[in-house]
């Protein structure tokens, strides 16, 4: 049934262009052709802290991130709403927390009715388009007009997580063989996807420019699955770091004075009887460095495009991930918990005429990219649709902004819902079955000294010197977490979607099996030289930049027949 377009408020009635004649970043584009291009990249399992951008002690190699840093508006407390790529893809994209949607680990789908950024810039005539992994299971769209690549991860049901047998380890859960493994390949999977999505990506922007002075503009986001483990990469970027020192971790706790959540996680990716060497440590982060300096070649590379299709000036860059990785560092390694390395991740918004170059040190989150998305586009949210994410616009216009960011976790490793708010400096983590914790991250930035740990220690002391203010604070959010979460009802949910998906899944996999993994439309015949194709799009697709009938530049009108097109 096709929604009644009448009942939309007048900026999001599809074929307008974006509201231009209010203030903000919207207004600066009057002509909708003018409109600026949307590129947002994102890597997987990228730790923020790890990133010379945001440590300048950092050994990771990254001239184009680090060049795209210093002309953007960087923000320095970035955090995704949970550490765990499907949940926190798809909060990215409703702009809605995890619990709300049903977000509950790497194999949940969520309702095709909720929308997301691409319906959003869809409905302002944006060409939206995805290129690599998003995790989504069963609809393998959810907006995007054109998906360039299939995703690396099932689309299933597969990795359904079980509560009910919580001392269980899947088969399919992360284990040590990428730590054990490190080392250089010559090729793997993540390679072969990455470059994939690097010749869709780059050649869709090939494609649009050669499209003529109507196209529309594109939302294009590329979504790369490095720097996420297996840790190996090619010799390429494994040399970078010949003869480097490679650092080791910087805390190290013993498995027995670690936190519950901690002790789970370290049994469950199969960790617990593992004693790494140094050696294997330093291979490991060695190959998950080269890793990055391969997504920053895949940025430097799209960003090249970008200038060399004269894109640049007209389009907003974006870069960010959806969650990190612990490399070692407590004894940890993935993801899955609230530690900085596992849920910060790196944001970067930039556009040549529109943002300042600027840091940015309030709380922030991923689940706020819909509602900027929207500002930057000239639209809003629709004000009667629930909405979590808050729009960065202040922020990248250098006016006060929102510091705040709240993620939510029920994935693998934990056992009933594992919950985070970053508030200024603190940081608060409570589950109902670990207890809470709570990190001053200005004083205690390695997140070495849990104050709640401490207050419940001297709770019982007549004169313990308590700091009243830690105090306060963590009452407050003892409260706040009480209120803002129905622990028993979410557990319910979680373990009630478990049970479904596990007997559906198992029900399909007897018989016939029909996969719901996206198959990207690639038609030869529709592609090159062909008879039926109409002479005016050979043309155009001849060659970039256009030229006139002595070679002559003629920018994007096409103003002669280009040579190549039709004849032989």
């Amino acid at each position: 049934m096709s929604p009644d377009l009448n009942s939309l408020p007048a900026s999001l009635a599809p074929g307008e262009p974006a509201n231009t004649t209010g203030n903000g970043a919207a207004s600066r584009g009057a002509h909708p052709s003018k409109r600026p291009n949307i590129l947002y990249i994102m890597a997987d399992q990228l730790a923020a802290p790890l990133l010379k951008m945001y440590n300048p002690d950092s050994q990771i190699l990254t001239p184009n991130l680090d060049s795209l840093a210093a002309k953007s508006v960087q923000f320095d407390s970035a955090y995704c709403p949970s550490p765990l790529c499907a949940p926190s893809r798809m909060s990215m994209i409703t702009g809605l927390l995890p619990m709300k949607i049903g977000a509950f680990d790497n194999a949940t789908q969520i309702s095709s009715d909720i929308p997301t950024y691409a319906h959003y810039l869809r409905l302002q005539s944006y060409h939206t388009v995805l290129a690599g992994k998003m995790h989504f299971v069963g609809d393998q769209l959810h907006g995007y007009e054109t998906r360039l690549t299939s995703d690396i991860y099932p689309g299933d049901f597969g990795w359904v997580v079980n509560w009910d047998e919580p001392d269980t380890r899947l088969e399919w859960y992360h284990n040590a063989s990428s730590i054990l493994q490190a080392g250089v390949c010559v090729r793997s999977n993540q390679l072969d996807y990455d470059e994939e999505v690097m010749y869709r990506s780059t050649q869709f922007m090939y494609d649009h420019v050669r499209e003529g002075p109507d196209v529309r503009p594109f939302c294009l986001t590329v979504s790369l699955t490095h720097p996420h483990d297996p840790y190996t990469i090619e010799d390429k970027y494994w040399d970078m770091y010949e003869g480097v020192d490679i650092d080791l971790p910087k805390v190290r706790i013993p498995k027995e004075d670690q936190d519950p959540h901690s002790k789970r996680l370290l049994k469950v990716c199969d960790l617990w009887d593992q004693d790494f060497s140094d050696e294997q440590i330093k291979r490991a982060r060695r190959a998950y460095y080269g890793a990055v300096s391969y997504v920053d070649d895949c940025v430097g590379r799209l960003l090249d495009v970008l200038k060399r299709c004269r894109l640049d000036e007209n389009t907003i860059v974006i870069f960010s991930g959806d969650h990190g990785d612990m490399l070692g560092e407590r004894g940890l390694w993935y993801k899955m918990n609230y530690f900085e390395s596992s849920v910060r991740v790196p944001l970067l918004v930039s556009h040549p005429d529109w943002f300042q170059p600027r840091r940015v040190k309030e709380n922030v989150s991923t689940l706020d990219i819909l509602p900027t998305m929207c500002d930057l586009v000239g639209t809003k949210p629709i004000a009667s649709l629930p909405m979590d994410g808050m729009s960065l616009l202040p922020h990248l216009e250098g006016s006060k902004g929102h510091d705040e960011a709240i993620a939510e976790y029920t994935g693998e490793g934990t056992i009933s819902p594992l919950m985070m708010i970053k508030r200024g400096k603190w940081k608060y983590i409570t589950c109902p079955a670990d207890g809470s914790q709570l990190y001053d991250l200005e004083a205690d930035p390695l997140e070495l000294h849990d104050l709640a740990k401490l207050l419940r220690k001297t709770a019982s002391l007549p004169s313990s010197g308590t700091d009243e203010e830690t105090k306060t604070v963590f009452e407050a959010f003892e409260a706040e977490s009480k209120s803002r979460w129905d622990f028993e009802r979410i557990t319910q949910d979680v373990l009630h979607s478990q049970r479904k998906r596990r007997l559906v899944w198992t029900a399909l996999r007897k018989g016939h099996f029909t996969s719901w993994d996206f198959n990207p439309q690639d038609d030869g015949r529709e592609k090159y030289i062909r008879s039926h194709i109409p002479l005016d799009d050979l043309e155009r697709m001849a060659r970039y930049p256009f030229v006139d009938a002595l070679g002559k530049e003629t920018g994007s009108v096409l103003l002669t027949d280009q040579a190549g097109s039709h004849g032989q």
